[in-house]
């Protein structure tokens, strides 16, 4: 339920704009709403690698009442804090990356900065597979599998498409759970609009003595139905014909107003 509410509120929010991130709130809404059920509030640390996917992040801070229904309704326009690509000022999250490929290493100093002051936290990172194609990525990867940075768990949205096009006709990063797993990680593939597996793995990676990265396969284009087959899965325009359908294909799944 949260998942559809997160892409929902994606909807609206791209709507006004007539264009935007949308994508990436349809093949992550799963994964963000396994991770406001599992984290602590307050406890545990939540960071968003890739800033266009704020846009879930900001859905679901908003079915949750951590953001005001005014803060949402400003996304993506000028002088705006609900940014279309989040910075270090996005709210709801510990941090937010900006040159893709750097969130990692932030989540993998908040995990070693939490066990040096006896902190009982987790990290948990949101990471793009495009972003595997950064040299970064796998320093950070090192960095916390070296340290044992067990409290540290990476989901991976691997969804096949980057600003370029498919991933895959970019740059080979198959077979991604072994690469995790030759950096001393430990790895799975999941189907990533499973939200009951995803709880379940994010909830059994508390108890591994390494740090974690679920590969969650994901679609752009999961759970609207009424997106044009050629829809560009990484920046979809939605004028507000289309905007109407997508809105009440969701809102009748939920059994809501579409409007």
């Amino acid at each position: 339920m949260l998942a559809d509410a997160i892409r929902l509120r994606a909807v609206r929010m791209v709507a006004p704009l007539g264009f935007g991130y949308l994508g990436q709130a349809l093949s992550s809404a799963e994964q963000v709403a396994a991770l406001f059920t599992v984290a602590r509030p307050g406890i545990d640390r939540m960071v968003c690698s890739p800033g266009h996917y704020v846009i879930a992040f900001y859905a679901a801070a908003a079915e949750l009442g951590l953001l005001t229904p005014d803060a949402l309704a400003g996304y993506g326009q000028d002088g705006s804090a609900i940014e279309a690509i989040g910075t270090e000022r996005s709210p709801v999250l510990d941090h937010v990356g900006g040159s893709l490929g750097q969130g990692l290493s932030a989540a993998a100093g908040f995990a070693l900065s939490d066990r040096l002051r006896d902190r009982d936290a987790r990290t948990f990172a949101l990471v793009s597979d495009g972003e595997l194609e950064e040299g970064q990525i796998w320093e950070a990867a090192m960095f916390a599998a070296h340290h044992r940075l067990a409290r540290l768990t990476v989901l991976v949205d691997a969804n096949n498409s980057q600003v370029d096009g498919p991933v895959d006709t970019i740059t080979t990063i198959e077979p991604v759970a072994a690469k995790w797993e030759s950096f001393g990680w430990a790895a799975q593939d999941l189907n990533g609009h499973d939200a009951a597996a995803l709880c379940r793995a994010l909830a059994g990676a508390a108890a591994a003595s390494r740090p974690t990265a679920l590969i969650c396969r994901t679609s752009v284009r999961h759970g609207l139905d009424c997106l044009p087959a050629d829809s560009d899965g990484h920046f979809i325009k939605l004028p507000p014909e289309l905007a109407s359908r997508a809105a009440a294909e969701i809102a009748a799944r939920l059994g809501r107003d579409g409007a």
